[in-house]
């Protein structure tokens, strides 16, 4: 199943009660068989793709770890970003400021994401620029990160963005937009688009 995940809801339940909605315990109400691959953030929203079964799913989430799937997410970011990179530091959990992650030179798994600016424009004012990520690895709040350590923070960031770039727009603007992978069956190259809704 190819799911156009909302921003604000989860993938999967929270520790917590009130943390309970969420995408994947929706869709059981719907599809029983229903299995994870793999999860967007909360306030991320687009592709995901889920299984119906332990082999897809197993071959699926082989390949997300082995890099055969190619993601592609679309972002709003602050000031004026031009050209194109590659993001090369790696990120980790800080346990000092839960939920936050950080960049951390010294950790042995890395992180890596591709960067293009692809149109500039003001939002009240303030500099944006529309940029494509492809995430080569998959850390959790890779892109976030990445994008906060390029000096650019992502508009309606609230755990990386100032006051001033959350204040934007009333969302995180960060969007999984491409997505695609080998039928797990077929072996065919399958590719989904999700337009952009910023």
């Amino acid at each position: 199943m190819l799911i156009h995940k909302p921003a604000g809801l989860l993938t999967v339940p929270g520790k917590t009660p009130d943390l309970q909605d969420c995408l994947i315990n929706r869709l059981l109400e719907h599809e029983a068989r229903t299995l994870l691959i793999h999860r967007l953030d909360r306030d991320t929203s687009g592709l995901l793709v889920f299984a119906l079964n332990k082999e897809a799913q197993k071959s699926i989430s082989r390949q997300f770890q082995e890099r055969e799937t190619d993601k592609q997410y679309q972002a709003l970011v602050a000031g004026h970003l031009n050209g194109e990179g590659t993001i090369d530091i790696p990120v980790v959990y800080d346990p000092s400021r839960p939920p936050l992650h950080q960049v951390d030179p010294n950790e042995k798994k890395p992180a890596l994401t591709q960067w293009r600016a692809v149109e500039h424009f003001q939002l009240n004012g303030e500099h944006v620029t529309r940029v494509i990520l492809t995430p080569i690895t998959g850390r959790s709040h890779q892109l976030r990160v990445h994008m906060q350590y390029l000096g650019h923070p992502i508009i309606g960031d609230t755990l990386y963005a100032t006051p001033a770039q959350q204040q934007l727009m009333p969302r995180l603007c960060l969007h999984a937009q491409e997505l695609s992978f080998y039928h797990p069956t077929t072996g065919q190259r399958l590719q989904f688009l999700c337009e952009v809704p910023f």
